[in-house]
């Protein structure tokens, strides 16, 4: 799985129009990046003097269990601003909140306070404790939005992989209080105005997720077993027509999550008439935005979703 340890970023600061041109195979996309064709983002960013960066903020607690993020934020605010929630990925195994630092430098850059938050990973404990904590945290920024120059009804989350299916339960499940957890601020709202899926899963329920070792371990349970557990893990069962806008990027070479399962989540999106703009990158693998020209491609696409939604009155 080299090919998915190397490619786990999608932001940028240049301006792209069309979709990167992709690759034939993964194998090809290998050989590109051998022979020097495909740079990488820079993952150790340096934080500019116009973002202020906030480094270990409790925003939950659980049993012994300290829920922290890093927020970053533009240094120079004249009022409040839209603030974003960014889940990491690392198929609920791995991953750190200092792994969306970029995210979080750039974003601040253009207006918005960021979180990037950890979670409890699987072997901390299993679902759906991931999926509360990254309810906990909007709860959070919400509770907190006036110290944090943060307007609360302009919140969006996004992620990658696993952050992307984190991201979308969130998205979807704010009227569901059994996933609300008990990590703190409990009577505050968790919705959000907008969701970025970057490649996460949608429906556990199907092959790809009943026999994947990533969603049996996260789950804690076989199919068989625990078949309701398993849809209520899966974003896509809990769309419905009230809730957020979801700008979705899969790639069609994603060996780790098939693309059937974005474009099942934008069909339902679109049925439902919720706004579901569709980043369908041929000829791209899984994290396919550590590539800088993915990354200009996804950075762009995203700030105008963001700039959009939560920049923009009703």
């Amino acid at each position: 799985m080299v090919l998915i340890g190397m490619f786990c970023w999608c932001v940028s600061t240049t301006h792209a129009q069309m979709p990167p041109q992709g690759y034939s195979s993964e194998a090809t996309i290998l050989l590109a990046f051998a022979a020097g064709q495909i740079d990488l983002v820079d993952r150790d960013l340096a934080v500019p003097d116009t973002v202020v960066v906030k480094r270990a903020i409790q925003y939950g607690k659980v049993g012994d269990v300290e829920l922290l993020l890093d927020l970053y934020s533009p240094r120079d605010l004249d009022g409040p601003v839209p603030g974003l929630v960014f889940i990491h990925g690392g198929g609920w195994k791995g991953g750190n909140r200092k792994d969306y630092q970029y995210y979080g430098i750039r974003f601040a850059e253009k207006g918005y306070v960021v979180a990037s938050i950890s979670y409890r990973l699987r072997d901390v404990a299993k679902y759906p404790a991931a999926v509360e904590d990254a309810k906990c945290a909007v709860r959070w920024m919400r509770h907190h939005a006036q110290e944090n120059n943060v307007l609360p009804d302009k919140i969006a989350v996004a992620g990658g992989s696993a952050g992307g299916h984190l991201s979308m339960m969130v998205g979807y499940s704010s009227d569901e209080p059994e996933l609300d957890g008990d990590g703190g601020n409990d009577g505050v709202s968790s919705r959000v105005q907008a969701v970025v899926n970057l490649y996460g899963p949608t429906d556990l329920t199907t092959p790809y997720g009943r026999s994947h070792q990533l969603v049996t371990n996260f789950i804690g349970a076989s199919y068989d077993d625990a078949a309701d557990v398993y849809k209520q893990a899966s974003p896509l069962f809990h769309v419905t027509a009230d809730d957020p806008p979801t700008l979705t990027f899969h790639g069609t070479l994603d060996s780790l999550v098939p693309v059937s399962q974005a474009d099942r989540l934008v069909e339902k999106l679109k049925e439902l008439k919720i706004e579901a703009p569709y980043e369908r990158l041929e000829g791209w693998p899984h994290a396919m935005d550590a590539a800088q020209l993915v990354n200009d491609y996804c950075f762009d696409a995203m700030l105008k979703f963001f700039d959009k939604h939560l920049k923009t009155s009703p």
